[in-house]
């Protein structure tokens, strides 16, 4: 079958056959088809779109590229919940041991810091310790024992997509629905899961600027995982500012802690509810969605939770009593009277990368102290003076500058 022949009738729009996809993907894997080939698939699939059928027969030969994990036939339902990435989002965090405490299993896969968006194995790499390096086997085994584990993607898991993944980030066919769905799915479905949840933001602080867009993403990934016999739902959620007070690695830890104290911001519990909530329902371990968001709150209210995150950190290598530390904190005031009329959400996470708190190349070393704590929301009236944020960092009038410029006040 001629790589040429394929990559002409995508260009041309048709719809690609089984055989045509698998052979391809198979090709790009093993090094038969070189990166200019894949290359050229990619572009047509960014211009020309695929079908949902296509998108999951292409998720299933990225899966199939590698192995999955293998769980016992014992009726335990295996979870897990995937966002599309966001400033100050740090809900896997206490969601993967809010959810242990109801008995389900979740081996979640992270990974690491994209663009302005912070990465869950960052954050948690602030806990002294902490490992998220586990092998297959340990991914396994602690999820049994513990019911939860946080921990990076293992090589061996859908090598294909690593591969694609890398192509596309220098080619400009990053924003392909098609591609994003079977990237982000071969994955989450190599963890052989019972349900999943997705978390797709829009917002000037998420991957997808707009709800529309979104949406179709959603539908996308959604369709892709029920083909594939996985029960999968989708909730969209706003990023048009910071989930919660706290962005940056250590700080977000902080925050979650609280959340799983039964406090926190009330947009991260809220989020952490109904995420949780969706799989209670999905796994059908509840039936009515009102008695399963309770059962999730008294969790968190009575700190069953926080235990269970302390198991899985201490089975992880880490010590949950190990207070992660700040860098020096200090005051960005407003200097009018107003209304905070938008914040750019995106800026703000680059302003923290700029502080040493995020990559800009793989290479680079993360300052895990520093961080943003967020004092004003959409439609708060502020005066002279009042504090619109905190910045720890050991520049501070660089830091203070870029957050003015991201918290916009109308007078």
């Amino acid at each position: 079958m001629s790589p040429a022949q394929i990559i002409a009738d995508k260009r041309d729009g048709r719809e690609l056959t089984e055989n045509q996809i698998a052979a391809f993907i198979q090709g790009y894997s093993d090094g038969s088809i070189p990166d200019y080939q894949m290359a050229a698939l990619a572009m047509a699939v960014f211009l020309n779109g695929m079908t949902a059928q296509e998108t999951a027969w292409l998720t299933e030969q990225m899966l199939a590229s590698g192995v999955t994990l293998r769980w016992p036939d014992d009726g335990v339902p295996r979870v897990d919940k995937h966002s599309t990435g966001g400033v100050g989002d740090k809900i896997s965090i206490p969601l993967a041991p809010l959810l242990a405490c109801c008995g389900l299993q979740v081996p979640m896969l992270s990974g690491r810091g994209l663009g302005a968006t912070g990465g869950t194995l960052d954050k948690l790499e602030s806990i002294p310790g902490f490992r998220t390096d586990l092998s297959l086997q340990e991914i396994t085994r602690l999820t049994q024992q513990v019911g939860c584990v946080i921990t990076g993607a293992s090589r061996e898991l859908a090598p294909a997509d690593r591969k694609l993944y890398a192509l596309r980030d220098v080619t400009a066919t990053v924003p392909s629905i098609p591609l994003i769905t079977a990237s982000i799915m071969s994955k989450k479905l190599a963890e052989s899961l019972n349900a999943l949840v997705l978390d797709v933001k829009y917002g000037n602080g998420a991957f997808m600027k707009t709800r529309e867009r979104a949406a179709e993403l959603a539908e996308s990934l959604t369709a892709t995982g029920r083909r594939m016999g996985v029960r999968t739902t989708a909730v969209l959620s706003d990023m048009n500012q910071p989930l919660g007070r706290m962005c940056g690695n250590a700080l977000e830890i902080l925050e979650s802690v609280d959340v799983l104290r039964g406090g926190g911001p009330a947009d991260v519990r809220q989020l952490t509810l109904q995420l949780g909530t969706q799989l209670l329902l999905l796994t059908e371990t509840e039936s009515d969605a009102a008695a399963a968001e309770q059962r999730l709150a008294a969790l968190l209210d009575r700190g069953h939770a926080y235990e269970k995150y302390a198991q899985m950190v201490a089975a992880q290598g880490g010590d949950a009593d190990a207070i992660p530390g700040t860098a020096p904190a200090g005051d960005v005031e407003a200097v009018a009277e107003g209304v905070v009329s938008a914040i750019d959400t995106e800026a703000i996470g680059l302003a923290i990368i700029a502080m040493g708190g995020g990559r800009r190349v793989m290479t680079d070393r993360i300052d895990h102290s520093v961080g943003v704590e967020m004092c004003v929301r959409l439609g708060d009236h502020v005066r002279p003076g009042d504090v619109i944020a905190r910045v720890f960092c050991r520049d501070f009038p660089s830091a203070a500058a870029a957050l003015k410029q991201a918290i916009r006040i109308t007078t």
